[in-house]
This record gives C-alpha cells, sequence and structure tokens, in this order.
C-alpha cells in the first residue's frame, strides 16, 4: 500500500479518494503522473501519497432541531 498522506485521516478515506479518482481516469480524465500501463487504481493511489489530487471533507452536516416541521414535497398533501 501507498504512503498515506497526514491530512487523510485514514485508510478508509485514502481507499475512497483512490476509487473516486480512479473512477475519474477510467471516465476519460488525464493521470497526473505518467506510471506506464499500470491500472487506474495504482496510479490514482501514487496521485494521492504525492499529494497530486485536491479534496475536502465538505461542508458540515446540519443539526435537526427536535419539534422542527418537515417540509412537504411536490406531489405531497400535508394533512390538517
Amino acid at each position: 500500500m501507498e504512503r498515506i498522506p497526514e491530512k487523510i485521516d485514514s485508510k478508509f478515506r485514502f481507499v475512497l479518494l483512490a476509487a473516486e479518482r480512479a473512477e475519474q481516469m477510467l471516465r476519460g480524465a488525464k493521470p497526473k503522473i505518467d506510471m506506464g500501463e499500470l491500472k487506474p487504481t495504482r496510479i490514482a493511489m501514487k496521485e494521492i501519497s504525492n499529494d497530486l489530487v485536491e479534496w475536502d471533507y465538505g461542508p458540515a452536516p446540519v443539526a435537526e432541531v427536535e419539534g422542527e416541521t418537515e417540509e412537504v414535497g411536490a406531489g405531497e398533501v400535508e394533512e390538517s
């Protein structure tokens, strides 16, 4: 397994990031490093290990407040 950069908090996240990057390459994205005939998963792991792929945790989840009413979605009828 490749070296996991310090900003990645777990092996699981490393694998998720590598899988997402490999899928991007399978859909046509150009590799950021030339690794010859290696599979996209190995190239993605190497890119992440070398900090060539930018990522973040995304927005923080919004906590639900107790007693909050649910929104009525399209096609739903609210009972009175």
